[in-house]
């Protein structure tokens, strides 16, 4: 199994969502985050005066598959989250040991 971590901009959550569930994927958990990358933060005015913002807000998707799906969700969370501008985000891929559903006991992929 393969865990997939992708942060992306916010409103790109719906679209990127949409296209997982079009492809199967039926679970997943979504944080909040904030945080910056090359682009450190950017500037924003208000009320005339002009503010540094160090932390960008970003969404944080969380997904856990079989390792047999997780190109094709690397490939649609990257088309469906793409704007072409700085701050797209990143996806990071790890192996997942083994997965117990607490309910049922389920381990590994029926845990899933």
């Amino acid at each position: 199994m393969k865990k997939i971590e992708a942060i992306i901009k916010p409103f790109k959550l719906d679209d990127v969502k949409d296209a997982l569930n079009g492809i199967g994927i039926n679970g997943m958990t979504l944080s909040e985050i904030k945080g910056f990358g090359r682009q450190r933060g950017h500037k924003e005015i208000y009320r005339g005066a002009e503010y540094q913002i160090d932390f960008v807000p970003k969404v944080k998707i969380s997904i856990v598959v079989d390792e047999s799906m997780a190109d094709k969700v690397k490939e649609v969370i990257q088309k469906h989250a793409y704007t072409g501008k700085i701050g797209d985000g990143k996806i990071f891929v790890s192996s997942v040991e083994e997965a117990i559903r607490i309910r049922t006991g389920e381990s590994d992929a029926n845990a899933v």
